[in-house]
C-alpha cells in the first residue's frame, strides 16, 4: 500500500470522534494507536484490543504522524 493509499485510510471529520484524526470507519483515534506503540505494544497487541483495525490501519497511523512531523498536515485528513 502506498503512502497516499495510507493517509485515506485517516479522517478528520468535525461530526466523528470531535474532529480527532481516526481511523476511516472506526472511531479509534490515531492518537490511542500511536500511543499504544509509543509505550511498547506491537500491533497484534494493538489488534487485539481493537479487533476491528487490521495492519494497514496501524500503519496509516504511523504515515499520519510522519505527515505531522513534516508539517504537511495540510495534505491529509479532510473528510472525504
Amino acid at each position: 500500500m502506498t503512502h497516499e493509499e495510507l493517509l485515506e485510510r485517516i479522517v478528520i471529520d468535525p461530526n466523528v470522534c470531535g474532529g480527532k484524526a481516526c481511523i476511516r470507519g472506526t472511531r479509534i483515534y490515531v492518537e490511542v494507536i500511536l500511543d499504544g506503540m509509543a509505550e511498547g505494544l506491537t500491533p497484534d497487541q494493538l489488534r487485539e484490543h481493537y479487533p476491528q483495525l487490521i495492519l494497514d490501519d496501524i500503519h496509516a497511523a504511523l504515515a499520519y504522524a510522519a505527515e505531522i512531523s513534516r508539517e504537511n498536515v495540510w495534505k491529509v485528513g479532510a473528510a472525504q
